[in-house]
């Protein structure tokens, strides 16, 4: 079990304009924040800004998967895969209330790819990388008796992990927050120059308000609009171009029993996830797509939902209609263009670039990367500003849990729980610790009782949750809380999702909780 950094503080700091912060990130995705959490806990002062909420684009709308991309190796990127795998390990350590192990089936369709081929990629899948806790790949031999179509008679069987997602930016941010740096939301960068050897950076809140702060170095984890603040916000030209490509998921009522997933190979050479979702929900995706407009703005096709439907129904005797879609999303990857004529072969590595201008304050650029090396990426990133920062202190996420991840099973924190509070249901406990792990004693502890946990919005989600999530996470809104902090949205009625939204509008402060 790993511990939590040893400087955390649990407290957060105020922004001061005569402040020069050593680092400034600019992006609150899954980057952004790990590249500050990090940077933090090896002693440096960091702020970090972002135009929306947190994880409110690419990194909520993930397959939300800690993987090491079993189709990549097709595309010969093993050193990508092999940092994957050996990421899952760290992650699962670090993080076992957001991130759990999952076994997938990979049904063989004999018109596509052979079974030699499977079973020696998911040979590669088993020894590239780390692995000590996941049990390796199996082939299995179906009797037809299963979810599957009759006619699929073989499929192999592997190991990846499950992540929210949204969860694994916020608790990186209140990570971040807890050993010192100022997380600034809902707060834009309109401006940075170089002046007098360190960065000047204007803010913009949503008041309108512009305050500019100082800083030693830049850091452009904007994701989608990387290229765009390269240019436009820091006056500068871009050395890569930024290919924006569409994926889209969708969501429907359970489609099979079972906490398995499955991988489904499609003729034009993608694949689809069909993965266990919020326990009475199965979420299907993803596509791949040339994507042209705002990334703040980008929607799911009805051509890319017929096409998940469609591939789901070649496999599985249940079939899927447009109607059974119950929720639906897309995010836009931001992936460095290399050129390549089809949006699924682009590579999901990550590159990093330094503009210092003959030595002067450094702007590093964040350009790709995937969930599962977010850490990895922030390492490689500390290191490549080490040389404006040589007393910066060693690497350390490696060996640190994320908030609330300090506990030896999810099990049996469910179990302790249970006989603090002996009055909650177990079904809700176990939401608690797979969204919080111990965090949820922030609101729990003092209750006695149902009616101590305040107003009930439904869906198991109560006031004291909420004012949890207000005063500790960032939530401003009902969107904030539904589908980032929670996927509760799935739960809660159009009425019960209009009473918490009046609620917010109601609340003008937030009082702690004890």
């Amino acid at each position: 079990m790993l511990e939590a950094h040893p400087k955390e503080a649990g407290r957060e700091t105020v922004a001061e304009q005569d402040t020069v912060y050593d680092i400034l990130v600019i992006g609150g995705g899954v980057n952004g924040v790990g590249i500050a959490n990090d940077a933090a806990g090896r002693g440096l002062k960091v702020l970090l800004c972002e135009q929306h909420d947190l994880a409110a684009h690419t990194s909520s709308a993930s397959s939300k998967l800690i993987h090491g991309g079993l189709r990549y190796l097709e595309h010969y990127e093993f050193r990508l895969v092999r940092e994957a795998l050996g990421e899952r390990e760290v992650l699962l350590e670090k993080a076992p209330h957001i991130i759990w192990p999952l076994r997938f089936v990979l049904p063989h369709r004999p018109h596509l790819r052979p079974r030699w081929m499977l079973r020696a990629g998911l040979f590669l899948y088993d020894h590239l990388g780390k692995r000590t806790t996941l049990p390796g790949s199996q082939a299995l031999e179906l009797n037809g008796q299963g979810p599957l179509q009759a006619s699929i008679r073989h499929a192999f069987e592997y190991s990846d992990c499950w992540v929210d997602d949204a969860r694994l930016v916020v608790l990186n941010a209140m990570q971040a927050r807890s050993l010192g740096a100022d997380i600034h939301l809902r707060t834009r960068c309109t401006k940075a120059r170089r002046q007098g050897g360190i960065w000047h950076v204007d803010l913009q809140d949503t008041t309108d308000t512009t305050t500019t702060v100082r800083a030693r170095a830049l850091v452009n984890a904007s994701g989608p609009w990387a290229a765009r603040v390269i240019e436009r916000v820091a006056d500068a030209r871009s050395p890569h171009g930024v290919r924006l490509v569409q994926g889209s998921h969708i969501v429907v009522p359970r489609i099979c029993s079972g906490e398995g997933a499955y991988i489904l190979q499609n003729s034009d050479n993608r694949i689809v996830f069909v993965l266990p979702y919020e326990q009475q929900f199965s979420l299907i995706g993803t596509t791949d797509r040339e994507y042209q407009g705002e990334p703040s703005e980008v929607r799911p096709s009805k051509e890319e939902e017929a096409y998940l439907i469609a591939v789901v129904n070649e496999h599985f005797k249940r079939q899927l209609r447009t109607e059974d879609i119950c929720h639906r999303y897309a995010g836009v990857r931001p992936l460095v263009d290399d050129e390549d004529a089809n949006p699924s072969a682009v590579t999901r590595d990550y590159t990093l670039t330094v503009q210092d201008s003959e030595g002067q304050a450094p702007l590093l650029s964040v350009f790709g990367g995937k969930l599962t090396t977010y850490r990895r990426l922030a390492e490689s990133a500390l290191e490549r500003l080490k040389p404006w920062f040589t007393n910066m202190g060693p690497s350390w996420t490696g060996r640190h849990a994320l908030p609330g991840g300090s506990f030896e099973s999810p099990g049996l924190l469910v179990e302790s729980l249970a006989g603090q509070y002996p009055w909650l249901d177990k079904e809700q406990l176990s939401r608690y610790v797979r969204s919080y792990g111990t965090l949820c004693q922030a609101f729990l502890r003092g209750c006695s009782g149902p009616d101590d946990l305040g107003e009930a919005f439904g869906g198991g989600l109560t006031e004291r949750e909420v004012k949890y999530l207000r005063e500790r996470e960032w939530a401003v809104t009902s969107e904030d809380i539904l589908w980032r902090r929670s996927k509760l949205g799935l739960h809660l009625n159009a009425a019960q999702q209009t009473r918490l939204a009046e609620y917010l509008g109601e609340c003008q402060s937030v009082r702690s909780v004890e």
